[in-house]
């Protein structure tokens, strides 16, 4: 596997479509990217793969006073996972837990409507669907995702990433049933930002731009309605 950094997102994104392409032109394929990072990739996949677009909303719930660390997630579906290990080890009280989670829930509806607008969510039901993000860590929000989207019942759940820990992708593969697809899984993995030149933080207004711009540009057939 050659290692490289990527550009930006985009990029990322593109050449992350190169290692989708069996998948282009199936008629039940959904992309649904989990922003704000895995935006700009999801769109570049979608165009090339001639699949709608939408946004699958996670929260990360942040440990108070240490908040880049993870002691779980939600999604949308209103599911919680949680990393019992860091609940356990921090001694994080429940109620504590439970206060984080409702701060991100508020995010989380804030995002999905500014996000999407006045527009129902993709239908899932059924269909294959590849969920997007810019890079897989822990694997935190991803695992809410999947097991979120599992609730709903599609026939297939790729999860795709332009970059990855090779033992978080695999946990993927061996605990949840899903296929795990990146670009490169580097080791030493050092985490996301390390293989990016550009990762800068986007902007709600970008994010809703390339949403909307996915939606006039993407196909929305009859096998692709929304809910």
């Amino acid at each position: 596997m050659i290692l490289m950094r990527f550009r930006d997102r985009r990029e990322a994104g593109r050449l992350l479509a190169e290692k989708l392409a069996p998948y282009a032109g199936r008629s039940d394929l959904v992309v649904l990217a989990l922003p704000r990072g895995g935006v700009p990739v999801g769109y570049e996949i979608a165009r090339a793969l001639g699949a709608p677009l939408d946004v699958f909303v996670v929260r990360k719930l942040g440990v108070p006073g240490q908040e880049e660390l993870a002691m779980g997630a939600i999604a949308s579906g209103g599911v919680r996972v949680l990393n019992e290990d860091v609940v356990a080890y921090l001694g994080i009280p429940p109620e504590v837990v439970d206060a984080v989670t409702l701060r991100e829930l508020r995010e989380l509806e804030r995002r999905e409507r500014l996000y999407r607008g006045s527009a129902s969510p993709l239908r899932v039901a059924g269909r294959t669907v590849i969920v997007v993000d810019d890079g897989l860590a822990t694997g935190a929000s991803m695992r809410a995702a999947v097991a979120a989207l599992q609730r709903l019942r599609p026939k297939e759940i790729i999860v795709a990433v332009p970059v990855a820990a090779p033992a978080t992708c695999e946990s993927f593969r061996r605990e949840m049933g899903v296929e795990c697809v990146a670009v490169m899984m580097p080791e030493p993995f050092d985490g996301v930002g390390r293989w990016y030149e550009d990762f800068s933080q986007m902007s709600d207004d970008e994010v809703r731009a390339l949403l909307d711009a996915a939606r006039e540009e993407l196909p929305e057939g009859p096998n692709q309605d929304r809910a």
